[in-house]
């Protein structure tokens, strides 16, 4: 049972590694750009702005805000632990085996699931941009058979599922439907992966730059077209104009679409062992990265709810061409340029998640939670090769029969979830002394900080929103139960996270960071939470048949 809890040690001074260290700072900068700027803006943006209305910009902030802090919080265990394995590395370190194993599996769903999602935008693009050059190709093999039955069986008004479902070719009984750009994609993006991380940077960077290019471009062309009046819509439950038309509990609905956007910042952390001076160039290229992004998301959401009325984004998976359409600004070189540079932007999305996952479970296998064969590293391009081709087909036959809607929650919870972990892990770590040219997370005592910031701002929602808080108990009602629910939940934990701050001096930093996701949590519904028990419950069954009798931990 000892083994369970076990902290594994590392040395902050062992920078020994069987790969390639050819990543610098802006390396490091560009493929958190290229993980962050993608299909969070190009695609789950769309969903989230129809959830939200213009206050959706308060929760871009709100996840900056907690990705911020969680970032600090990564690039003190990065400076600590130059080691590949990201999170799952962090939390071997901090709270032993189950628990690292248990991170582990949840970025498993991140890396390996999430490009399942970006995979399908990547289409979306794609076949988008090709009929705009006046070629098509079949519907049915522009989709999965999931999307389209639900869009057949829930009478969808989405014209091109249902032509796929009442067109597509049988195999027998079985209707043939299948999402060919989708696999072609995430195969490319596997080679590319698999010949090695210097070619892959080269790749990134120059798409890198592209996509930034047009991201300005958006926003100053598109700046031109705003009509202020639609950042205040007229609510259709109050007739009144409402920066929040469907309240702080729709903004908050839209937290699945508007952290996949966040999501790829912790990918840069698993580069450790590719990274020149990581205790130094890691921590500097995760913030600068995440700081850039957040500006760069705030501003389109400002731009896109500006020129057109939010509700308009109902089922929109194409949000930064959709504004320049005929229908809304009426732009069509923009429209062109854009649908292209998305499939550029996309394309280094699924680059750098199909390079985390990899090095996550080649950091398990050397310490034998998952078979030898995940460390086998290839003699001439040096890359977690037999690793590296798992995750092409961990990605690829789920594209066959999964949707995106329920890729993007189900992502979207375990990423939040490793992020609690980081942030809790960082504030059990002991001091350590500073080393000049290496990352140290300040040190500022929360004892009083942290309770008067939490109750403070409490008191503070409460003079905002007296309604919400005299409904808190009311967890039956069909629209915000759930969230009134989870809040209830989540004042419980802050409140015991108050205590122990003035009790243990706790670390403020990491409290906030730890605080901020713990609210993020609050925006997932209960089929987000049951689909993850589920996958956390394989995850065990599998550590206890496998890792736990494989455990290198176990023989010392």
């Amino acid at each position: 049972m000892n083994q369970l809890f076990r902290r594994k040690q590392y040395s902050d001074n062992d920078t020994s590694t069987n790969l390639l260290r050819v990543l610098g700072v802006w390396d490091i900068v560009f493929f958190g750009i290229a993980a962050i700027i993608g299909a969070g803006s190009f695609s789950s943006l769309g969903e989230a702005v129809f959830r939200g209305g213009p206050g959706v910009i308060l929760l871009y902030l709100i996840c900056g805000f907690a990705c911020g802090f969680t970032a600090l919080c990564y690039a003190e265990f990065a400076s600590r632990i130059p080691k590949a394995g990201s999170a799952y590395t962090y939390a071997y370190a901090s709270f032993g085996e189950l628990m690292a194993w248990v991170i582990g599996w949840a970025l498993i769903m991140e890396y390996s699931f999430g490009n399942i999602y970006v995979a399908f935008s990547w289409s979306d693009y794609f076949t988008s941009f090709l009929e705009r050059l006046g070629m098509h190709i079949p519907d049915y093999f522009t989709c999965s058979y999931t999307e389209a039955r639900k869009a057949f069986q829930n009478g969808s008004e989405n014209k091109e599922l249902i032509n796929a479902w009442n067109t597509a070719p049988l195999l027998g009984n079985l209707k043939f439907i299948v999402d060919i750009p989708a696999l072609v994609i995430n195969g490319l993006i596997t080679w590319l992966c698999y010949r090695g991380v210097k070619e892959s940077k080269n790749f990134n960077n120059s798409l890198v730059i592209l996509k930034l290019a047009v991201i300005v471009l958006i926003i100053l062309v598109g700046t031109a077209y705003i009509n202020t009046e639609n950042w205040t819509p007229v609510s259709l439950e109050t007739g009144i104009p409402s920066f929040m038309p469907n309240g702080f509990a729709g903004v908050m609905s839209a937290v699945s679409g508007v952290f996949f956007a966040y999501i790829g910042f912790d990918a840069l952390s698993v580069l450790s062992e590719e990274t020149k001076n990581p205790q130094k160039t890691l921590p500097k290229g995760m913030i600068i990265s995440l700081a850039l992004c957040t500006v760069i998301y705030i501003c389109l959401t400002l731009v896109l709810t500006g020129m057109v009325d939010y509700r308009k984004f109902d089922g929109i998976g194409d949000p930064l061409s959709f504004i320049f359409e005929k229908s809304n600004a009426n732009v069509a070189w923009m429209e062109l340029t854009i649908s292209f540079v998305a499939i550029v932007a996309i394309t280094t999305v699924l680059l750098v998640f199909q390079m985390g996952q990899p090095r996550i479970w080649y950091a398990m296998s050397r310490d034998g939670l998952m078979p030898e064969k995940f460390q086998n590293v290839h003699p001439k391009y040096k890359t977690p090769a037999f690793a590296t081709i798992v995750t092409g087909i961990v990605v690829g036959v789920p594209i066959i029969f999964t949707d995106k809607s329920f890729i993007l929650d189900f992502t979207s919870i375990g990423t939040i979830f490793a992020f609690v972990l980081v942030c809790a892990g960082v504030l059990m770590l002991p001091p350590k002394e500073k080393i000049k040219g290496r990352f140290h997370l300040p040190y500022i005592n929360g004892k009083l900080i942290f309770p008067v910031v939490f109750i403070g701002g409490l008191a503070a929602f409460y003079i905002w929103q007296p309604d919400f808080f005299d409904q808190l108990m009311n967890w039956s009602d069909p629209k915000e139960g759930e969230f009134r629910a989870s809040i209830f939940f989540f004042i419980l934990i802050n409140l015991g996270l108050c205590i122990l701050a003035f009790i243990k001096n706790l670390s403020l930093i990491p409290l906030i960071g730890l605080s901020s996701c713990l609210y993020l949590l609050t925006g997932m519904s209960h089929d987000n939470w049951f689909y993850f028990g589920i996958w956390f419950a394989v995850g065990l069954v599998i550590y206890f048949c496998y890792g736990y009798r494989n455990s290198k931990l176990k023989n010392l």
